[in-house]
């Protein structure tokens, strides 16, 4: 059986953690939210069923539409209560695009070479988010035909760092305020996304062998 001293003690510094993390992100306008988290196990069994249960974060409350920009102060409130993991709604301040880790080291290396500022979360499970501004036309349909990419717009939300996954923590590949917490057009990265997807596209047909 875990040490039940030495677990509280470490859900109640990360808790301060993602509290800490959570009233800064509200102060900026950020709609942030709580969502679930993985359970901490009591015994080997325990460990494998919570693997087993656990998928991604959730918004705990069932209105969370309703609570979307709340103040923070409410925001620190909720963090009091239990670890919650990091939520942000999307589709009002801020969207993204989450994509596969073969198309984010892709379009991340163009943006870097374009200059493009942009920031970028990884998940544990090999999925990035590319953050942008609030779309009014949504995903182009090069990128939402793709059945790897998910576009978060509109009645979703995205996990940021440093929010507990499964295997692992979200964390930042770039950090937004490397650019001064200017969240990029949206355009301007989805145009990115696709010009990266073609890319691979291409790099595709040339090494498949010619039909004899």
């Amino acid at each position: 059986m875990l040490d039940t001293d030495w677990s509280d003690s470490w859900r109640g510094a990360f808790r301060i953690e993602l509290r800490a993390e959570a009233i800064g992100l509200a102060g900026r306008g950020w709609p942030v939210l709580p969502g679930t988290y993985p359970a901490v196990p009591e015994s080997a069994t325990d460990q494998a069923g919570a693997d087993a249960e656990w998928q991604t974060p959730v918004p705990v409350h069932q209105n969370w539409r309703d609570e979307v920009g709340a103040h923070p102060h409410r925001v620190a409130a909720w963090w009091t209560e239990a670890p919650y993991s990091l939520l942000v709604a999307t589709g009002t301040v801020v969207d993204a695009v989450e994509v596969d880790d073969e198309l984010g080291r892709r379009a991340a290396c163009l943006l870097r070479a374009l200059g493009q500022p942009a920031p970028i979360v990884a998940m544990p499970n090999g999925r990035w988010l590319f953050l942008t501004t609030a779309s009014a036309t949504g995903c182009p349909a090069e990128l939402a035909g793709r059945e790897s990419v998910r576009y978060h717009g509109e009645g979703s939300w995205i996990p940021l760092p440093p929010t507990p996954f499964q295997h692992g923590v979200v964390h930042w590949r770039v950090k937004p305020e490397v650019w001064g917490w200017r969240l990029p057009d949206a355009a301007v990265v989805h145009d990115v996304l696709s010009r990266a997807l073609e890319g691979a596209r291409v790099q595709l047909a040339v090494a498949e062998p010619s039909a004899a």
